[in-house]
């Protein structure tokens, strides 16, 4: 059976889907945006600012299910302009530890939603 995850600690979803979703031990997060929880204000300062909204997002999403980041074994990074992926890279690696860092991908696409620059998903296995 699975169990849908939702905290007030990230933004709520704005559609019809949930934070994430965890069945068996097996944590499926939805893509985060840089949405403040506590505002409802897009953080759009710099891609930096951005990125670290978003990994702040998620962060509370894993922390709902009982998870951290040395739990993700796999991510995935929409961007809308390849020529940020440096900055998104330094931001989003600060958040794991370079030796159990886990898989991941990186697909600049056209547009995101409420026109953000950046998307993170993962999943995570407890």
């Amino acid at each position: 059976m699975k169990k849908i995850i939702n905290t007030t600690n990230a933004p709520a979803p704005i559609g019809p889907y949930n934070q994430a979703v965890l069945k068996g031990n097996t944590l499926y997060t939805s893509g985060q945006i840089a949405l403040n929880p506590q505002t409802g204000d897009l953080v759009l300062n710099d891609i930096k600012a951005e990125t670290r909204q978003v990994m702040e997002n998620m962060q509370a999403v894993l922390n709902a299910a009982n998870m951290t980041f040395d739990d993700v074994v796999k991510a995935t990074i929409f961007i809308t302009d390849m020529n940020d992926f440096g900055q998104i890279n330094e931001v989003y690696g600060s958040y794991f530890n370079e030796d159990n860092a886990p898989a991941r991908e990186t697909v600049q696409v056209a547009k995101l939603p409420k026109n953000v620059h950046v998307e993170i998903s993962m999943i995570a296995i407890k």
